[in-house]
């Protein structure tokens, strides 16, 4: 007899699990695109340099990085999916930069011709965006699709509090993302928040209200939780070296991801635990351990600890 864990349950509403019940067993891949987009922070219009830790290529596959072509990126990353990860159906992913951050026409024109690559093996469409970057028409673009496919909106929230979104540049308040949320108040569309932790100015408690403001909106149904990392070609990347801050070591972080589980509510289903740039790409901290490894890591700790999911949640 193995553990929970051995059997592939886990104390948390992990992505993996929610797929395969979602979609019958079948195996579902994310394949990304990237479509060209730039940010309001990048392009002046807000702002120049984009968020100090961000470094565009540190998320995107080398694929699609490669491929300008959307039809091709697709095609390619399908096989791909299919080879290496035995996948039976796919997500359209719109993952770099800013998705929605375009007009309506050009966003309609840019989405059908994504989906229009082997329609019959796609399941799902994700579209990464700020909260700055979407409006009613665009809301209703995205619902237009969801006669066909799952659709879910990914948006960053990042930090909670205003002080330290400026301080990361990143060109949006906290007020902002709350009144993006309310846009999907009735709305079939699922959204994904993605929150990073460990802002070296941002302490254990502060973090804490992070989960809490998650779960006053019944909206989000996906979340994706990072650690801060500090990757090359990023503003943070050359303040770190020039002057290195405190960052998680793999067991601080395990440990907040512990305290944070419970008090999550169990509904939402966790897309991510952490997240890591290419190892030419990162600075810090190195784990020393692939993203397989950090996984089992992380994985074993909350089933050693026996953490649940939602058991320390409190309904407001």
């Amino acid at each position: 007899m193995g553990t929970p864990l051995d059997l592939g349950i886990k104390g948390y509403n992990n992505y993996g699990t929610h797929l395969k019940q979602k979609y019958a067993g079948q195996r579902v891949f994310k394949v990304i695109v990237d479509g060209g987009f730039t940010c309001p922070n990048r392009d002046g219009s807000k702002g120049y340099g984009g968020c100090t830790y961000c470094n565009v290529d540190s998320f995107t596959p080398e694929l699609s990085r490669k491929l300008p072509d959307i039809k091709e990126q697709l095609e390619q990353g399908m096989v791909r999916g299919k080879s290496f990860y035995k996948a039976d159906k796919f997500i359209v992913y719109f993952q770099p930069n800013t998705n929605t951050y375009a007009p309506v026409h050009y966003l309609k024109m840019m989405y059908d011709e994504a989906l229009s690559v082997h329609p019959e093996d796609v399941v799902g469409f994700s579209v990464g965006t700020r909260p700055d970057c979407i409006d009613a028409e665009k809301v209703a673009l995205l619902e237009s699709y969801t006669d066909r496919y799952d659709v879910d909106l990914e948006m960053g929230m990042e930090s909670i509090y205003d002080e330290t979104l400026e301080k990361i540049n990143r060109g949006c308040s906290h007020g902002e993302f709350v009144e993006a949320v309310k846009l999907l108040e009735n709305s079939n569309l699922d959204l994904c928040v993605h929150t990073i932790f460990g802002f070296p100015w941002e302490t254990e408690e502060m973090m804490m209200g992070y989960i809490h403001e998650i779960n006053r909106f019944p909206q989000i149904k996906f979340v994706k939780f990072h650690h801060l990392h500090i990757v090359e070609g990023s503003i943070m990347g050359v303040k770190y070296k020039k002057e290195p801050f405190k960052l998680f070591s793999l067991e601080e972080y395990t440990n907040l991801l512990c305290k944070l589980i419970p008090l999550l509510r169990p509904d939402i289903v966790i897309q991510r635990l952490f997240g890591i740039s290419d190892w030419d790409l990162l600075i810090a901290p190195n784990w020393g351990l692939n993203k397989s490894a950090i996984q089992t890591y992380i994985d074993k700790e909350i089933e050693r600890r026996g953490v649940v999911q939602g058991s320390a949640y409190q309904a407001v």
